[in-house]
């Protein structure tokens, strides 16, 4: 059964991280690789955050998961001048496009977005499931900029990218993006029933490339096969494969941490620091629960920082958006500090 996806309500998540003034203050040393995590402020409710970091001067965004109580539980959109203190700026939508409400019955917010940039678009993959079912769809949208304030700013509902249905061996949620080496770009996917997925993406439509069934790159073995939420990242010439294991969505109760495993290939194998294969429950601990960060999961990157969510023991386990430079070890693995 896949463990993704019951929810704080918003109001509920604001009163509780509202209550201390919803600041959670982090400046770490002696984390390996010599990074430290950063202070935020502001509104912090950003479960499965996407983060893209600003450059030259321009705002920092984090989209992630919708909430029912507000734009029709679209993704929400939060922005930053300098990853510090962040905003709720809005929602990509203020209803859902008609299609979703058809195609997945009962589903009542958006989960897990994706930002990816290629040529001079910007692409949003998104996925639209229930609680416990596989009857799911990662859906796309695309725009020319993410400046809510330029004229050209327009999400455009681009449809249905992967589906998957009760007699799919996988979960067609919980997108990430990468391109290879040679320009390819690939999205890999997946929750619970069967682990994390991988598929070739066609540019620029950002569709599949082909009708080739999904290919198995994680798997926990059997059931739950709780996990979820991957992330690949480009280093140094292996692809870092990053996942959310266990289960997230109980609040201070809740089981998520992070797990790694690389390839020198995006489609694998993948094996973790001992080289025990990821496809046999083979990944190595990056995060965990510690002291008040219950839960950590939901992560992703850019451009040498890892966002994620964790749940805040302190205020009522509390959704709580956490951002730090990633660190690399002597041997070439990912590292955070653990507080």
């Amino acid at each position: 059964m896949d463990g993704h996806r019951t929810r704080l309500s918003r109001l509920s998540r604001r009163l509780l991280a509202g209550a201390l003034g919803l600041v959670v203050a982090v400046a770490l040393s002696g984390c390996s690789g010599g990074s430290s995590r950063l202070t935020v402020s502001g509104d912090l409710a950003a479960h499965d955050p996407d983060i893209i970091v600003g450059t030259n001067g321009t705002p920092w965004y984090v989209y992630s998961t919708g909430d029912e109580s507000i734009g029709d539980g679209n993704i929400e959109i939060r922005s930053s001048a300098d990853g510090h203190d962040w905003k709720l700026i809005g929602t990509v939508w203020k209803k859902k496009p008609a299609w979703l409400t058809k195609t997945v019955h009962g589903v009542s917010n958006l989960w897990a977005p994706e930002l990816f940039h290629h040529g001079n678009t910007w692409y949003l993959y998104y996925a639209a499931s229930t609680f416990g079912s596989n009857n799911s769809v990662i859906a796309l949208a695309t725009n020319a900029t993410l400046d809510p304030h330029s004229a050209k700013y327009k999400w455009v509902d681009r449809g249905v990218v992967i589906a998957s249905h009760s007699a799919d061996n996988y979960n067609a949620i919980d997108p990430t993006i990468v391109d290879d080496s040679n320009g390819t770009g690939w999205m890999a996917f997946g929750s619970f029933w069967g682990g994390i997925q991988l598929v070739k993406l066609s540019w620029p439509s950002g569709k599949l490339a082909s009708a080739t069934p999904p290919e198995q790159i994680v798997y926990r073995g059997s059931p739950p096969d709780a996990i979820e939420g991957a992330t690949i990242i480009h280093h140094g010439g292996y692809y870092y494969l990053i996942v959310s294991l266990d289960s997230c969505c109980q609040g201070a109760a809740s089981t998520y941490n992070m797990g790694m495993g690389r390839s020198k290939h995006v489609a694998g194998p993948y094996v973790g620091k001992t080289g025990h294969p990821l496809l046999d429950d083979g990944t190595s601990p990056l995060l965990a629960t510690v002291g008040r960060q219950v839960g950590p999961g939901g992560e992703s990157y850019s451009d040498g920082y890892l966002a994620w969510h964790y749940y805040d023991a302190e205020v009522g386990g509390a959704t709580t958006l956490a951002i730090q430079k990633l660190g690399w070890t002597k041997d070439g693995w990912p590292t955070l500090t653990q507080n």
